[in-house]
């Protein structure tokens, strides 16, 4: 995997994809307060403050091994953060794979945001021949999540069990 697999200073029609700073917290928190959100983790979920530590853990873990990462997605218009967006490396079933994976803030759902980004990570890999396939690990009972990755041309490839959590694995195949 290269270097970086970030999408810093990229452009989407409506978003920024910058680096996440420790700052974020606040602006990302009402993610894991919303129980809507946490619904497909299985297993003990812990308390907002919590869960967005490890969140934060995670992310700059990723940043420092070059395990890609999430990009903070900046609303043009209003300069708020909107959510997450990256090209994650990934382990599923002993094979390495490049996921783009996604998460929007509860009061941005449903405004096509998720789909927005996840083309923009798309893209960005294909242009910059990052791998031959992406895929997104999806709850199996994730519906909107599933959406997003139809809407950007993936199809459902798989199911399998991801870190205990039954999931679809759906991909596309880059050129």
């Amino acid at each position: 995997m290269p270097t970086s697999l970030l999408l810093e200073n990229q452009e989407s029609k409506r978003l920024i994809y910058r680096r996440v700073k420790p700052t974020d917290f606040n602006s990302w928190l009402p993610f894991h307060e919303e129980p809507l959100s946490m619904q497909y983790f299985v297993g003990n979920i812990p308390e907002p403050q919590e869960a967005c530590k490890a969140w934060f853990d995670k992310v700059f873990y990723r940043y420092t091994n070059n395990l890609g990462g999430h990009n903070a997605l900046i609303s043009k218009k209003t300069g708020k953060f909107i959510g997450m967006c990256g090209l994650l490396v990934q382990t599923v079933d002993n094979i390495q794979e490049l996921e783009i994976g996604y998460s929007i803030l509860p009061e941005y759902w449903q405004k096509g945001y998720a789909t927005e980004a996840a083309k923009q990570c798309r893209s960005y890999a294909q242009k910059n021949k990052l791998s031959t396939s992406l895929i997104s690990i999806i709850h199996k009972d994730n519906i909107g999540s599933q959406k997003v990755a139809i809407a950007n041309n993936m199809y459902l490839d798989k199911h399998t069990n991801y870190k205990g959590i039954p999931v679809h694995i759906y991909r596309v195949k880059l050129k």
